[in-house]
């Protein structure tokens, strides 16, 4: 094990020999100074461990000493040694930096006290700097986490943005190919993969223009959704959406999407046999409550029900994704029109405070 380095600076040259001649006794490397200017040269010349200093000494005194001792940011500890028994000597070495103090005697009884309180004030020392290694390593972890982090974020957003790109185009491709089919069951089928596809590339959309890849915006999501909808029948004017501002995890996004574009869809189909009416779309979100889907109509109600040439596989659809969801699904229809609710669980999600 190495020895202590230790720099006693004092001016009177006796106390100097018997604090070498003790502190080598027990191990230690010493060196020595009369000043406190010849012991700033000294202990910038490194290689010192602590350093024990005198308060009284011609020109610059302790105190003034220790204060450029503490300029720096590397200085090892220093125990203050003193003849004064006044505390508040003491006090003024332990405000501008002393570790420890120690009051001098002429006989040299103060010795092993300052043994004591310099290997205190390097046991201080050590626990200091491991503590400050110990915070620097988490700092450090904390960084590379949220560099990480941040990285992962933006692969999630190009993932999302190439998937939702593909999902675009085969909405496209659908639309495109519903617009030329001359039979109406295939065009009405196309429009409604279209539609269905469509709810899930908005999802990925939201997600890769969005800072958080981890919530969409429902009332953003839907509004751009109805959007779409409405623009795709050419015509937008019969769809509406009033919505609370709530923002939920990706894949519940994607199931309320997919339920209100069925909705929509079942609407267009079967409440305005003779032609458009109006489709109204809310989502109410109080803080802390559930939420609540409603899509309604003012079409004929009872009658859409039993509708001529429906396969079922919206319903299924819905109630899929209700599972999905954890959501409980009721259908209030009469001769005035066809009203659905959607009631699901708002313990997950996050009120949007404008």
């Amino acid at each position: 094990m190495a020895p202590i380095r230790l720099l006693y600076i004092d001016d009177d040259p006796a106390l100097r020999r018997l604090v070498s001649k003790e502190f080598e006794r027990h191990g230690y490397s010493v060196q020595l100074a009369a000043t406190g200017e010849e012991g700033l040269r000294r202990l910038r010349a490194g290689g010192i461990d602590v350093v024990a200093l005198d308060h009284y000494m011609p020109g610059q005194d302790g105190l003034q000493t220790l204060g450029s001792i503490r300029a720096d940011p590397d200085a090892p500890p220093v125990v203050y040694v003193t003849g004064s028994d006044e505390g508040r000597v003491a006090i003024a070495a332990l405000k501008a930096g002393a570790a420890d103090y120690v009051i001098k005697d002429v006989g040299g009884e103060f010795l092993a006290l300052l043994r004591v309180a310099i290997e205190g004030a390097l046991a201080q020392a050590k626990l200091r700097r491991e503590k400050e290694e110990a915070e620097a390593e988490v700092r450090a972890a904390r960084d590379r986490f949220e560099s990480l982090a941040a990285e992962r974020a933006v692969l999630l957003r190009e993932v999302n943005h190439r998937v939702g790109n593909s999902l675009q185009l085969v909405s496209s491709f659908l639309l495109m190919q519903s617009d030329v089919s001359p039979d109406a069951h295939v065009k009405g089928a196309l429009a409604s993969a279209y539609g269905r596809v469509l709810a899930i590339a908005q999802v990925h959309k939201r997600l890769y223009t969005s800072d958080d890849v981890r919530t969409v915006a429902l009332d953003n999501y839907l509004r751009a959704l109805v959007a779409d909808i409405g623009a795709s029948a050419a015509d937008d004017e019969w769809l509406s959406l009033a919505a609370d501002p709530v923002a939920i995890d990706p894949d519940r996004a994607v199931a309320v999407g997919v339920i209100v574009t069925e909705l929509i869809i079942n609407a267009m189909k079967h409440a305005y046999p003779s032609g458009k009416g109006p489709v109204r779309v809310t989502l109410h979100a109080p803080s802390g409550g559930d939420i609540r889907l409603c899509v309604e109509d003012d079409g004929i109600g009872n009658r859409s029900r039993s509708a001529e040439g429906s396969t079922g596989l919206g319903q299924l659809i819905i109630e899929a994704m209700a599972v999905k969801l954890g959501a409980v699904v009721t259908v209030h229809a009469s001769d005035g029109g066809t009203r659905v609710l959607v009631d699901f669980s708002g313990a997950e999600a996050t009120r949007v405070v404008d």
